[in-house]
């Protein structure tokens, strides 16, 4: 099989596909892994199974047109959770303290007399402490949740907010995090806000004039998980007012440079190598597994589907989530004679997957037969 890397993807990758045709250069890739590069209007071809994204964000995968086509789309929620984390909890000191500010300046005293200027002016850059502060954390994912486990801590007083929070994100939790259905508590009440949540259309500008006017005077917000959750123009005006203490920003914008108050950082959130490692281990094994053996895990556009090898045959089968369809596939299958010794079906939406184990491998105009089924996006046997 064929993977096509498009971009620098880091070197345990190469693990994973030891055996593959594995490039910048493949053509007609049976995979592709990526991190950063922007696929809208990239080609898809024919042979392409899947698509694997060294990061959790997939806003420059089309993942529409990759449902519709059958093409898995992975993404490696947590991989790069530690590294974030740590970019959180160093922005929450400098959203408290001003010690960018102080640094530049004590640049400035040089051959000068240093120790009279800084009694005299160090005033200007004090801060606030992070102990007994609240902290909102907005999105209680991987991320999220270590955020805020990291800042009890510190002795933060935190509350989470999340209405789509896994059983799995909800035990990583310490005990001690409150929890809010109303994310509006976490406007009124909060010293400090830190978002951790993906950008859909219903969290697009969830920052704005609005949510501001309904924030503490003087909180300071953090933002390492998409630029636009936070509508920019407005939080400049808020920066200006006061009502803001400062923003923090991993998610650089014209609106936001040069403003007192806004510190941008270039995107680092996840520029380690540690999590980069993570990332393309995690990518590289989801990515494998799939394509040799049909399972799925943390793909974004088809639901979770996994299974050990036990029989001679396996078929794949992208399909519609309607009513029907399965009794219509398994009646093709028992029209030729074979048992379906497991299988598994489970739907995301307005898709399903479908993994059918089988004593005996299908013909290929068995197959064709389950292809031409109303609603089956794509039959693949492995």
């Amino acid at each position: 099989m064929k993977i096509l890397k498009l971009n620098a993807i880091s070197p345990v990758a190469d693990d994973a596909f030891k055996g593959y045709e594995y490039s910048e250069n493949v053509q007609n890739p049976d995979g592709i892994i990526l991190r950063s590069f922007s696929m809208h209007g990239y080609p898809l071809g024919e042979n392409l199974l899947a698509v694997a994204r060294a990061g959790a964000g997939v806003n420059n995968v089309p993942v529409e047109k990759c449902t519709e086509m059958g093409i898995v789309v992975f993404n490696t929620p947590g991989a790069n959770a530690n590294a974030v984390k740590e970019l959180t909890l160093c922005e929450l000191f400098l959203g408290g303290r001003k010690i960018i500010d102080g640094a530049n300046w004590a640049q400035s005293l040089k051959d000068k007399d240093i120790s009279k200027l800084v009694e005299k002016d160090k005033g200007r850059f004090a801060g606030k402490e992070l102990l007994g502060k609240r902290l909102g954390v907005v999105g209680l994912g991987a991320i999220g949740a270590a955020v805020a486990n990291a800042a009890i801590g510190l002795g933060m007083n935190v509350v989470g907010y999340d209405p789509f929070i896994s059983i799995k994100s909800a035990w990583l939790v310490n005990h001690r995090v409150e929890f809010t259905t109303d994310v509006n508590e976490i406007f009124r009440t909060c010293d400090f806000i830190t978002l951790h949540l993906p950008l859909t259309p219903d969290t697009k500008g969830m920052i704005d004039r609005k949510a501001i006017d309904r924030c503490k005077d003087g909180v300071v917000i953090i933002n390492n998980a998409r630029g636009e959750l936070a509508v920019s123009e407005d939080i400049a005006e808020g920066v200006a007012s006061g009502k803001i203490a400062r923003y923090i920003t991993d998610f650089p914008d014209e609106t936001l440079l040069g403003k007192e108050n806004i510190l941008c950082v270039p995107h680092l959130g996840a520029s380690t190598p540690e999590a980069e490692d993570n990332c393309a281990y995690m990518a590289g094994k989801q990515l494998v597994d799939y394509l040799e053996n049909g399972n799925i895990a943390n793909s974004v556009n088809y639901p979770s589907v996994s299974m050990p090898r036990t029989s001679k045959a396996r078929v794949c089968i992208h399909h519609a989530n309607v009513k029907e369809i399965l009794s219509k596939i398994l009646s093709v299958v028992a029209s030729q004679s074979i048992n379906v010794a497991h299988m598994q079906d489970c739907s995301k939406g307005e898709y399903a997957y479908l993994i059918l184990d089988l004593d005996e491998a299908p013909a290929p105009s068995c197959l064709e037969l389950v292809k031409n089924i109303t609603g089956v996006i794509r039959v693949r046997m492995i």
